[in-house]
């Protein structure tokens, strides 16, 4: 019975987890370094692309930058096709979403020590 709640706390950690990065990918795009030019250019596929990559990043169990930029390439291909999406729009899109993550991953993996020395 203890294995049962030991998976069960994993899996709970593991999903709180891609919950709160994705909010943080979210927070650091909309209010990050270049968030006021992000608000500006933002169209509403735009932010159907970001709510349906948040839905897939918190169902990867393993979140790394190849399955997240796999992850994006396949959205991008989603919308490609839909006619009120300019190519160049979703190109830059797609790029700012890819440039973010890679961001957010080193921003996260600067704080790690810092989080492992308050704990110790």
């Amino acid at each position: 019975m203890a294995k049962k709640t030991a998976t069960n706390t994993t899996g709970l950690k593991i999903a709180i987890g891609a919950g709160v990065i994705g909010l943080a990918g979210a927070a650091y795009l909309l209010f990050g370094p270049e968030g006021k030019k992000h608000q500006k250019n933002l169209k509403s596929w735009m932010l159907k692309m970001k709510a349906e990559a948040l839905d897939k990043m918190e169902k990867i169990e393993e979140l790394t930058t190849p399955a997240y930029e796999e992850m994006i390439d396949t959205l991008a291909m989603k919308y490609k096709d839909m006619k009120n999406v300019d190519a160049s729009d979703l190109e830059a899109e797609v790029s700012m979403l890819k440039k973010n993550f890679r961001g957010m991953v080193k921003d996260l993996k600067s704080k790690m020590p810092a989080a492992k020395k308050a704990r110790a």
